[in-house]
């Protein structure tokens, strides 16, 4: 169970999370979306322990997110990033076995789980040779993703992952990630500020505004069915010309 429980969060003057709590369901993909500063990367970064409520409880796998327990809870969970957040003077290789090193597994298994992952998100293995200024944008996202889960975590979490990205790329890389997340099986929970993109991937959508969850649900309860007349603002502000479809 992925969850968060009466959580509140403020950063300054500014509220960023209002007693919020939501459930995750399991081997599923949620997908967080909402204006800019609606609170879905800070209910993200708590999910991977990178932000700490003020108050109320994260779990993640049945367990309480403490400082306590931090570490190794991470160890559950992988994280990316816009533009993956590789380190510039490491080899792509070695972002992504940085962590299964530093927990010193053993060599044969992280190459074997080296050419898992390559074949996964379908990297040619030369390039792992390469830093991350000699890969293109799509490349360093393969990169970033493997890093994620090089350790083969119940947990994927993903914080605009292709926002960065020009259409072209961004279109191809929706298609592999989808069929990734199909493989894979794992509780995955992303945030894009992009309605069609959060329609392909979710099995849920969950629409955010001032630190609360205003619905839930597929793209066409948001369509046929919404709550308060903000959600037909938001899908039509996003719909332009292209109909919006699961």
């Amino acid at each position: 169970m992925i969850s968060v429980e009466n959580v509140s969060k403020r950063y300054a003057q500014a509220v960023a999370l209002t007693a919020l709590t939501f459930a995750f369901r399991p081997y599923t993909t949620t997908v967080l979306i909402g204006p800019s500063g609606c609170g879905k990367s800070t209910v993200l970064r708590m999910l991977a322990g990178l932000v700490l409520p003020d108050s109320g409880r994260v779990i993640v796998n049945d367990v309480e997110l403490t400082n306590a327990n931090l570490s190794g809870l991470r160890q559950q969970m992988g994280y990316v990033i816009q533009d993956g957040g590789l380190f510039p003077h490491l080899t792509a290789r070695d972002n992504v076995t940085l962590l299964a090193r530093h927990l010193r597994r053993d060599n044969d298994s992280i190459k074997q789980r080296l050419t898992q992952l390559s074949d996964l998100v379908r990297l040619p293995s030369a390039l792992l040779e390469r830093y991350p200024r000699q890969l293109s944008g799509g490349q360093r996202q393969r990169v970033a993703l493997m890093r994620a889960l090089m350790l083969d975590p119940p947990l994927l979490l993903l914080d605009e992952p292709l926002g960065a990205l020009d259409p072209i790329t961004r279109y191809a890389l929706q298609g592999e990630l989808k069929s990734i997340f199909s493989q894979l099986k794992k509780t995955v929970v992303l945030v894009t500020h992009d309605l069609h993109e959060a329609a392909y991937f979710a099995d849920q959508i969950v629409l955010m505004r001032d630190g609360q969850v205003i619905q839930t649900g597929a793209i066409d309860d948001f369509q046929k069915r919404p709550v308060v007349p903000f959600v037909t603002e938001f899908v039509m502000a996003q719909r332009g010309h292209v109909p919006l479809a699961n």
